[in-house]
């Protein structure tokens, strides 16, 4: 790991891409050219090793079908596996949140083995919770509260070697009824929110790439992606509040 260079894995867009989360690349490859690190960024697709020795490695949502099959693949690659046992951080999102853990579940609700990577179990939830989330931070994280857009039926708990990312604002998050949206372990972190988060969340961007480097980074000018987070913390806790 280069601290004026990194390299970015997008796990199987031909699979996990459902919901635009490739733009989560996008604003981590523009975050760190404004400050004049160098990216390289794979996409990899689902008949190609994963690289084990990428600094990011991103996951996006995806259907069941498409979900069983990348959790299939990458089980028995084990190339993201290396990865993290040399130091790698990573973000998924949705389906690829819940591939990171124990299991989760199938079509039918059969439970599905994940990876094992996030202390996580995820199931079929009773509803389909679908629309804005705000949420506030775990204080550790030193990042303000978070605005994203969930549409998924699982829910999922945390075991006791992860912790809770964010406690819901507005929204269901994990949907397992104890508030908490999201989960992270070391540099693992896993999240329901699409929106893309990264673009929507500047500062969780910067946090993914200062893990990914292993040392803080500087402030970036105040740019639309602040603009825009406030505009959508506004609107969403208005309307929670029943405001117009």
């Amino acid at each position: 790991m280069s601290s004026d260079r990194i390299k970015i894995v997008w796990i199987y867009p031909d699979l996990l891409s459902t919901y635009g989360d490739q733009g989560n690349t996008i604003v981590l490859e523009r975050r760190a050219q404004l400050r004049g690190i160098a990216t390289e960024t794979v996409h990899l697709r689902s008949d190609e090793p994963v690289p084990p020795d990428g600094d990011v490695y991103l996951l996006g949502g995806g259907e069941d079908r498409p979900q069983i099959l990348a959790a299939q693949r990458l089980r028995n690659d084990g190339g993201l596996h290396r990865a993290v046992q040399n130091g790698a951080t990573v973000f998924a999102v949705c389906a690829g949140y819940q591939i990171l853990g124990h299991e989760f579940g199938g079509e039918e609700g059969q439970p599905v083995p994940g990876l094992g990577l996030l202390d996580i179990r995820s199931y079929r939830g009773q509803t389909r919770a679908v629309g804005e989330v705000v949420s506030e931070v775990a204080s550790e994280l030193n990042v303000p509260r978070v605005t994203g857009f969930e549409n998924h039926m699982g829910a999922t708990a945390i075991g006791p070697n992860a912790r809770p990312f964010s406690k819901v604002l507005s929204g269901v998050g994990n949907g397992d009824g104890q508030g908490f949206e999201g989960a992270y372990q070391g540099r693992i972190l896993g999240t329901y929110m699409h929106g893309p988060a990264l673009v929507r969340n500047p500062a969780l961007a910067d946090l993914v790439l200062s893990w990914a480097l292993g040392r803080d980074l500087p402030p970036l000018p105040p740019s639309w992606s602040e603009r825009l987070r406030e505009e959508r913390l506004s609107a969403v806790l208005s309307a929670a509040n029943g405001q117009t």
